[in-house]
């Protein structure tokens, strides 16, 4: 699907609103009601059954990455996020990594981690020895999901951590590693946890307290690659070769400091959340993980690499031969416990709708697709940052919110928006003055 179409849309930006959504509708192959359900989102009544309490909906833009090519494959991304330059700036680095052959992705199984913790443990020795000889058994019961089960997946494995120091008591974790095809995996793992909980107990002569997954999900990660060469990066003020340099040092900055680093990860996250939102996932989940993740050395680091390459045979990757050192080298790798099945997913109308967009295959697909937008937006971010600075593209495109906030519409905004910046003045107070003029 999708092998003889380009996401390279060339001034998909500049086309008319209703102009952009055939062309998606085109691409997907929406019917009426799908185009429907993106224009005009989800009902009332639908929202009402999703949580409780419901009042209303809150509408966010759900835009549309493109020049996408990942693994040899065109892809169209659907995002849903309200900061300006977000879905612009992944884009630009989508078009740049295109000379490179664009991203390549993989990914481990969807392996999901389900914790049981238990207290008053009179021998942890021969408590973890006891549960690690009764594996079969727990394995056995553990296989809650005659779905998961008959697409394969299904419990994997026992492991037995001892926490000898904590702010309270010491106590014995028992984490059980399930295959969640798929699904995001948290109610299929939560209730295998419950089930186990009483042979554990009878196992270990304790007493189980919580049984609940972790969000650290590093047994189910996502990584992507791109190599870029310096020419594509080429610019009067800005040697394609200085470039590189420059983004290998700001990406040193972030291993380096975590100050740095926080927010080179947020970065990061705001292409993979865009795409959590878009297709209905748990994104608190995915940041959760993210973060957690980035701290596995024991200091919070940057998730991505990027360095300069002088020889292209140095790299496993399936480069065109117009792709010449000297290179720019990124790699992204993270967890990622993502679904396609399940939850609002499928309860979320827009959230089918991207997904059909996307038209991924699987969960593991979906993972690796998101990894691949993190690394673009990473590349984006620190390329301008190392280059003209992050301000001139991103206050260009605030200055829209900025005058709409000052009362303009239709054409107006445009008007004041530009006039903000060619004056350099990205304030509210200007723009109410240039509406009032």
């Amino acid at each position: 699907m999708g092998q003889t179409r380009s996401s390279r849309l060339s001034g998909f930006y500049q086309k008319p609103l209703a102009e952009r959504v055939a062309l998606v509708a085109a691409w997907a192959g929406l019917d009426a009601a799908e185009v429907a359900v993106l224009q005009e989102g989800m009902a009332l009544a639908q929202a009402e059954k999703m949580i409780e309490n419901v009042v209303g909906r809150y509408d966010l833009p759900l835009g549309i990455g493109v020049n996408f090519l990942i693994n040899g494959r065109d892809y169209l991304i659907p995002m849903v996020v309200e900061e300006p330059s977000v879905v612009a700036a992944v884009s630009f680095a989508a078009k740049l990594a295109r000379a490179g052959g664009g991203f390549h992705t993989g990914s481990t199984p969807p392996v999901m981690i389900a914790q049981v913790q238990l207290l008053d443990v009179p021998d942890p020795a021969a408590a973890t020895a006891a549960i690690l000889a009764a594996k079969p058994d727990l394995l056995a019961r553990a296989s809650t999901s005659p779905t998961i089960a008959r697409l394969g997946g299904g419990p994997v494995d026992i492991e037995v951590r001892y926490l000898a120091q904590t702010p309270t008591v010491p106590m014995l974790v028992v984490h059980l590693l399930c295959d969640v095809r798929d699904a995001m995996g948290a109610n299929a793992v939560n209730t295998a946890a419950e089930a186990i909980a009483p042979a554990l107990e009878a196992l270990s002569g304790g007493r189980a307290l919580l049984r609940i997954l972790s969000n650290l999900s590093d047994r189910r990660r996502a990584w992507a690659e791109v190599a870029i060469p310096a020419a594509v990066f080429d610019a009067a003020e800005h040697p394609g070769a200085a470039v590189i340099a420059a983004v290998a040092h700001a990406n040193a900055f972030a291993v380096a400091d975590p100050y740095r680093a926080a927010t080179h990860n947020k970065g990061i996250l705001n292409g993979i959340d865009a795409v959590a939102l878009a297709t209905g996932n748990d994104w608190r989940a995915v940041e959760a993980g993210a973060h957690a993740y980035a701290a596995r050395s024991g200091q919070y680091r940057a998730l991505t690499d990027w360095h300069g390459v002088e020889d292209r045979a140095a790299l496993a990757l399936p480069l065109p031969e117009t792709a010449q050192a000297p290179l720019l080298y990124g790699r992204l790798e993270l967890p990622l416990a993502v679904g396609i099945v399940g939850g609002a997913t499928r309860s979320h109308p827009a959230a089918q709708v991207a997904l059909k967009i996307l038209g991924v295959g699987s969960a593991r697909e979906l993972g690796e697709v998101m990894a691949a937008v993190g690394l673009a937006q990473n590349l984006a971010a620190i390329r301008a940052l190392a280059t003209d600075g992050i301000q001139r593209g991103h206050m260009a495109l605030h200055a829209r919110q900025v005058a709409i906030a000052a009362g303009a519409r239709g054409a107006e905004v445009e008007r004041i928006a530009s006039q903000l910046v060619e004056e350099g003045q990205v304030r509210l107070e200007r723009a109410q003055a240039l509406m009032n003029q």
